[in-house]
């Protein structure tokens, strides 16, 4: 726990949720979402905003604090020779890998809902940067 910068793991938490602000923005992929989930602007605003953003931002904290674990660098259990390798390349390659296993259970749970493609790619996709993006910061801030 000594090895993780904590003001590292908080900006890329807020980055993931300012990422997917923008992702699911009708800038970006929100119509396309809302079409592949059967949803219109009226039922996205009748949820409860609070809820919904305040989880969503809890969420993406627990999300990067678990990744700043997984990146910090234990000489405990680390030899020398690789103690203190975490980097941006580093971070950005484990927050990329990391991506991945969420990206597959949304493929999976969506392959057997019957969900496009595009939805699979449009909410995997978000995951996988999101999860690229909080390595990347997590890794050039050591």
């Amino acid at each position: 726990m000594g090895t993780i910068n904590w003001i590292a793991v908080l900006v890329a938490g807020i980055s993931a949720f300012v990422l997917g602000g923008v992702w699911y923005s009708p800038a970006l992929f929100g119509k396309a979402w809302m079409t592949e989930n059967k949803m219109t602007v009226t039922d996205v605003k009748a949820g409860n905003a609070g809820k919904i953003y305040g989880w969503a931002f809890v969420l993406s904290l627990i999300m990067a604090a678990n990744l700043g674990m997984y990146l910090a660098d234990s000489p405990a259990t680390c030899p020398d020779e690789c103690a203190q390798r975490t980097d941006i390349a580093w971070g950005t390659q484990m927050g990329f890998l990391s991506g991945l296993w969420p990206f597959c259970g949304i493929a999976i749970v969506g392959l057997f809902e019957h969900k496009s493609a595009r939805y699979i790619f449009i909410n995997g996709g978000y995951l996988l940067l999101a999860l690229t993006l909080m390595g990347a910061i997590i890794g050039v801030w050591r």
